[in-house]
């Protein structure tokens, strides 16, 4: 038995915090691996990673799904 929500879709809010959508519609995210153990990478390899990256584009369309 499926149980629809009275309101309809809901989109997710932790997805919504975590991505941003550029002019172009194309996703951006944070870069991963960023939190800790930080201290064998290179300063230029912690400078790439402050850099937010683009979503794959197998798996926008799942992402846009989830958004608003």
């Amino acid at each position: 038995m499926i149980i629809m929500s009275a309101k309809g879709f809901r989109p997710k809010k932790a997805l919504m915090k975590r991505i941003k959508i550029t002019g172009q519609g194309k996703l951006l995210r944070r870069q991963t691996r960023l939190n800790h153990f930080n201290a064998k990478n290179t300063g230029e390899g912690t400078q790439q990673k402050r850099r937010e990256s683009f979503i794959a584009k197998s798996d926008e369309k799942a992402v846009k799904q989830l958004l608003p």
